[in-house]
């Protein structure tokens, strides 16, 4: 029996039943593959039942604000797939008449859309036959062709994909590419792979070489630099002061204001007198660290609630008012935030 017929029976038999399975609407499918990005299942799955919840259909996340969806995306991270998830949402809803692509290329046009999602959706929604290859089937092809280049080098991108093309089946695009992207999930995992299970094990020369743990192989790590974040809170009785984000990972989402620096404790009121003209001395009420590793960053950040009576002079013109209770509800914030809020209540 064929790779492809052993992988589509397997499948048949083992797959999980996940909700953007069950359809074939492309914004559906869409949805799901954008958050299913560096994400796991087991987490995407309240972010999506929760956003077709809210936008049923692509008209409806196009008439969202960005605010409102960077809020319902928060914690689920790398924004820029909700910014970019909204922006072609509008597109589609403006320029297409709410009808989403139905040509691959046409597909891989739309902001935010790689080669991945272009197949993902060209596949699952239209069954057009157009290979998805994830980091699950570059493991899995890694394995059963014993492809010892690196993955994350052309060289090895290239036989990848050559391996692939040798066992796709075209007659059933859908069905295989979920088979081999379920067999990686499921069964041929980064660690502790349960090749005992596996319906391709007799045809997988790393498992009769010796070979699975030592692929795939990738070459060169991302160096992960430390940075320093000090947000300064301000309250006054049920107030307190946020300022958008300009820029990075976390454009456009809100934040207490922050230096991008190591304050030493012993300075805090010279710093907080860089943001504020005030006639009555500040009052440090309490600090809060904690630290958040993204894949190229390291950021560790302090907290500090500064506590005054009246509403100060702010010297920076992004600063604005808002209530204690409302940062959490209307405004979408970093993780960073968020851990500080679940673990200090500052509206006490």
């Amino acid at each position: 029996m064929r790779i492809s017929e052993l992988l589509i029976k397997w499948y048949s038999i083992s797959k999980r039943d996940l909700p953007w399975r069950n359809t074939n609407d492309p914004y559906k499918i869409w949805l799901s593959e954008v958050m299913l990005q560096q994400t796991r299942v087991e987490q995407g799955m309240p972010y999506y039942h929760k956003f077709i919840e809210h936008y049923p259909t692509i008209s409806d996340l196009a008439n969202a604000t960005e605010q409102e969806v960077l809020t319902l995306w928060q914690g689920l991270g790398y924004y820029s797939r909700a910014r970019n998830m909204h922006s072609t949402a509008q597109y589609i809803s403006n320029n297409l008449g709410s009808q989403f692509p139905q040509k691959f290329n046409e597909i891989l046009e739309l902001k935010g859309v790689g080669a991945y999602t272009a197949a993902a959706i060209s596949s699952f929604a239209f069954n057009l036959p157009y290979p998805v290859i994830d980091g699950n089937v570059q493991r899995v092809v890694s394995r059963l062709f014993c492809i010892e280049d690196p993955i994350n080098k052309p060289i090895g991108q290239k036989k990848i994909r050559e391996a692939v093309d040798q066992i796709f089946d075209k007659r059933n695009p859908a069905k295989f590419n979920q088979a081999i992207m379920e067999l990686g999930s499921l069964v041929c995992t980064p660690k502790n792979p349960t090749c005992d299970s596996c319906p391709l094990s007799i045809k997988c020369p790393a498992l009769l070489n010796g070979k699975v743990k030592a692929l795939p192989k990738k070459e060169g790590k991302t160096k992960v630099k430390e940075i320093s974040h000090t947000y300064f809170v301000f309250k006054v009785e049920d107030k307190t002061y946020i300022q958008q984000r300009k820029e990075g990972i976390w454009k456009n989402m809100y934040q207490f204001p922050l230096l991008e620096l190591d304050v030493k404790p012993e300075t805090i009121l010279d710093h907080v007198m860089e943001f504020i003209e005030t006639s009555e001395t500040p009052m440090i009420q309490h600090s809060y660290q904690t630290k958040h590793l993204l894949s190229h960053r390291k950021i560790n950040a302090n907290f500090y609630t500064i506590s005054l009576h009246r509403k100060p002079i702010f010297l920076k013109s992004n600063i604005f008012e808002i209530e204690l209770n409302e940062l959490s509800k209307k405004y979408p914030t970093s993780v960073l935030t968020q851990k500080f809020l679940k673990s200090c209540r500052i509206d006490d």
